[in-house]
């Protein structure tokens, strides 16, 4: 006996409704797709086209520059003045000039000793050199293993200082600008700031401090950054890609042409003269080294980058805190750019062609341009192109100059060629945070002063794979699933999670109806919003 199939009755009303609900929204979309949908999809088609040229030629001219750079362009120790400080037993210390070294920190536990430890390393007379601790932390504890850490080292004879303030007002602008303030200061020529996961090498004094000895018209000495947790995971490795173009292309080109380049906010060196000249330390956006570095530009100082001077640093392992650090980097820079581009404009003191690299370079094109083409263009507008056929987008926009440009951005780091491709992928999830925050920073919306500080984990990472490879392993692993470490709602990426839905939609539509074979991209790009959505892009390698 074959048992019956359930049927479902469905009214002829409900049906009917249905039917023509859809009737009247293909009729809604025939009749507003061809004089609306069509011409605004061609403008912003026309729009991601020409911001892509504008990249591409960015890219293309770094290109050309970073080449020339490294094979006409003489050594910084060439270009500049520059003689190195001798030590000398008949006059003791006195050649050296007076170096403050600040270390602002709030709540560091897993890097304040490392830190501390390593600018008390350095190479430099030790009555020529007072270390400040400028410590904004709000954890009771935490501040008082700073000050013994602090006291451990002033029992050995180094002039370290442990400051603490009322309140965090300005965040790290506030901090470093109260330090200034203190009366033993008032003798230092320079100041070396050093964020509280740097670790300088003993001879970084000696090197940096020489360029500003001798040429009294440079204003900061910048240093590159290491990375020591590059290989930690998927999410630094990254990391690590992006940064190595910039400070191996941007800032090489920046100061080798223009003697300008956005200070990093870390492993620096500043004249102080240059700091007060330039109006001091500003808290009136979240990229307080940017805008000293425009301020103090803008009144005709110049800044050497040194790519051999290289200083260790930590990435952000989570993607919580990469998240945070990325709004902070894109919605800043924004929000200076429109504070600043009229005083650019107006400024007499520079010349013409280094206010053109300013505005133009260094802040439209890659602040602002290079976040808001990535996302329009390859996650909204192309998918979009493929809804509606009547759009077309020519192969070398689609194409080719994206892949000049990927190409172009790979040779900082070569030994991760073989991430390439998610890298792209990645980078073009990331674009919609940062766009996000890029339209935050120009707009001056709500969280465009948000400042949350990066969480740093020191050696806390290879002390637990060190656990974990022991006896305790079983035990270990078993902790870590009885106590997650993100709640769900931390987590979840709503945003990314609906545009995911969004290119899924858009390429099982390519794939049935579609001519270009977009939908290999898009599945791919679905896959990484995806795991980007759920936060599980730190995954250890």
């Amino acid at each position: 006996m074959v048992e019956a199939q359930p049927t479902f009755f469905i009214p002829e009303s409900i049906q009917g409704i249905s039917y023509d609900l859809a009737g009247q929204v293909k009729m809604i979309w025939d009749v507003i797709k061809a004089p609306l949908i069509v011409p605004l999809l061609n403008i912003g088609v026309y729009i991601c086209l020409a911001m892509s040229l504008m990249l591409f030629m960015e890219r293309l001219y770094m290109g050309v520059v970073i080449i020339l750079v490294k094979l006409f362009w003489p050594k910084p120790e060439k270009r500049y003045n520059y003689q190195p400080i001798q030590d000398d037993v008949e006059m003791g210390s006195s050649n050296f000039p007076h170096v403050l070294v600040q270390i602002p920190m709030y709540n560091e536990q897993e890097v304040y000793k490392v830190s501390i430890g390593a600018a008390c390393g350095l190479s430099w007379p030790a009555d020529r050199l007072v270390i400040q601790v400028l410590d904004d932390s709000t954890d009771p504890a935490i501040k008082q293993m700073v000050e013994v850490e602090c006291q451990r080292w002033a029992s050995k004879g180094l002039n370290i200082r442990y400051q603490i303030r009322e309140t965090r007002g300005g965040y790290k602008a506030g901090a470093l600008k109260e330090g200034l303030k203190h009366d033993y200061v008032k003798h230092c020529d320079y100041v070396a700031i050093f964020d509280a996961d740097f670790r300088p090498e003993p001879d970084f004094l000696r090197r940096a401090i020489p360029f500003l000895e001798g040429n009294p018209d440079i204003a900061l000495v910048q240093a590159r950054w290491r990375f020591v947790n590059a290989n930690e995971c998927l999410l630094t490795r990254m990391q690590e890609m992006s940064l190595d173009y910039h400070f191996k292309v941007e800032q090489e080109v920046g100061s080798a042409t223009h003697a300008f380049f956005g200070f990093n906010g870390t492993a620096g060196v500043w004249r102080i003269a240059a700091i007060n000249e330039a109006g001091g330390w500003k808290d009136r956006t979240t990229v307080e080294d940017m805008d000293l570095a425009v301020r103090a530009s803008l009144r005709g100082w110049k800044f050497v980058y040194l790519g051999d001077l290289q200083v260790k640093s930590e990435l952000p392992s989570t993607l919580r805190a990469f998240r945070f650090q990325q709004h902070r980097w894109s919605c800043g820079p924004a929000n200076l750019f429109r504070k600043m581009v009229m005083e650019i404009v107006r400024n007499k003191k520079v010349r013409f062609w280094k206010k053109v690299y300013v505005i133009y370079s260094f802040f439209f094109v890659r602040k602002i341009i290079a976040h808001m083409v990535t996302f329009f263009f390859y996650c909204l507008v192309l998918p979009l192109t493929i809804l509606v056929p009547e759009v077309h987008v020519p192969i070398w926009g689609a194409v080719y100059i994206p892949s000049i440009i990927t190409i172009l951005n790979s040779v900082g780091t070569p030994r991760s060629i073989h991430l390439l491709f998610y890298w792209i992928l990645f980078e073009n999830v990331m674009s919609l945070h940062r766009t996000k925050a890029t339209l935050i920073g120009l707009l001056e919306a709500g969280r465009a002063n948000e400042w949350v500080v990066t969480k740093k984990l020191g050696d806390s990472v290879n002390k637990k794979k060190e656990e974990e490879s022991g006896k305790n392993k079983i035990m270990n692993i078993m902790k870590v699933f009885r106590r997650p470490k993100f709640k769900i709602g931390e987590r979840l990426h709503l945003l990314e999670l609906g545009f995911a839905a969004f290119l899924f939609i858009c390429g099982c539509y390519d794939f049935v109806y579609g001519k270009n074979n977009y939908f290999v991209y898009l599945f791919l790009q679905t896959i990484t919003f995806s795991i980007v959505g759920f936060g599980y892009v730190g995954t250890i390698v």
